[in-house]
């Protein structure tokens, strides 16, 4: 066993060197941007968080925004696990593995940028299980922290089970990896779920402190996710030798457009609720739509967000254009832009806007 093990690890390491002159430059265009990021984050280690341009009145932006995005992106696995492993409808479960996969990267890149936005790394071990103190169950933000770190842990067990298997060539074990697969489906809608409650559980911050922001979370995030895999997998038809059937990048296409529609109208709901009371709290949504007092460098953004999102579902929601690879990619491109300003700058910023004392403070 552990002689297959070594053979696994130092065969698949060998393997992620291999491949031809554009996946080797890409490889290099990362490594750049890479390297860049740890270069940025050194200036901000040696010179504070000031160098992010957030203040008092803004302490939360695009770190917390990305994050925010990227646990979308991690749960919208189960937007293949379902059709593949509850219904067992079998061309999408040759493809499940690529949900999870995106889930083990974003789950990465989401425990990242609240590494970087934590103003003092070093005291990350607090968060440690028995060595820190999460402060379970009082604390939302302990929560987060199990919640994301047992979504990663549950991902790399199945993922890593399905290529250990696959490089032996050997069936993959049905009784130990399905019912993984059946828990990450609760796993996933917990992460986002905890993640929105961690907003909306803020009664000083009326921007988030909605009822329907948890389902609003989930809605958009079986959209952003699968944007990215339809493209993905259309990459992997040309370049690889991987065949992912067309009737599975429908269906996926077509679920989306459902989860687009519960979002639209969950956000329609949130719009007729913030703007026809026109109590004090709607100061933040009017800072977003139509700018407040002069201040409107979020508004251009916002109505852009909202018009892709919409020319995205329409074009998701007819079959003729949904099953067309030009409308399907730029349906994909504007749902990923859409959802993206709406959970980074369309969410974070103008919680904060104008502050607790009324200040406005334009971030930029």
């Amino acid at each position: 066993m552990a002689k297959k093990i070594v053979q696994f690890v130092t065969g698949s390491t060998r393997l992620m060197f291999q491949g031809g002159w554009a996946y080797h430059a890409w490889m290099a265009v990362l490594t750049f941007l890479v390297l860049s990021g740890i270069l940025a984050y050194g200036r901000q280690l040696r010179d504070g968080l000031i160098v992010t341009n957030m203040r008092d009145q803004v302490s939360w932006a695009f770190y917390i925004g990305n994050f925010t995005f990227l646990v979308g992106v991690a749960a919208a696995a189960v937007l293949l696990v379902i059709p593949a492993y509850v219904y067992n409808w079998k061309p999408m479960r040759e493809i499940a593995i690529f949900g999870e996969l995106l889930a083990i990267s974003a789950i990465v890149m989401c425990l990242l940028f609240v590494t970087v936005d934590i103003g003092r790394p070093e005291r990350a071990w607090h968060l440690l299980p028995f060595v820190g103190n999460l402060n379970l169950p009082q604390s939302l933000l302990g929560w987060d922290v199990v919640v994301l770190n047992a979504y990663l842990v549950l991902n790399l067990t199945i993922v890593l089970h399905f290529l250990y298997s696959a490089y032996h060539r050997q069936p993959y074990k049905t009784k130990f990896v399905v019912p993984l697969l059946l828990f990450s489906i609760p796993a996933a809608v917990s992460i986002h779920t905890v993640t929105a409650f961690v907003y909306a559980g803020m009664a000083s911050r009326p921007f988030w402190n909605a009822s329907i922001l948890a389902p609003r979370f989930l809605a958009s995030a079986f959209c952003s996710g699968p944007a990215i895999l339809l493209i993905l997998f259309q990459i992997l038809n040309r370049t690889t030798k991987i065949r992912i059937k067309d009737e599975a990048i429908w269906k996926i296409a077509e679920l989306m457009s459902y989860a687009m529609f519960i979002n639209l109208f969950l956000f329609g709901a949130e719009i007729f609720k913030e703007f026809y009371s026109g109590t004090h709290h709607m100061e933040h949504s009017q800072y977003l739509y139509r700018g407040l007092h002069g201040h409107a460098a979020l508004v251009p953004f916002a109505w852009a967000s909202v018009l892709a999102s919409f020319v995205a579902f329409v074009l998701f929601l007819v079959p003729a254009t949904r099953k067309n690879f030009l409308t399907l990619n730029l349906g994909c491109l504007l749902i990923y832009a859409g959802v993206y300003i709406e959970k980074g700058m369309a969410l974070v910023i103008p919680g904060f806007t104008p502050s607790t004392l009324g200040e406005i403070f334009e971030y930029t």
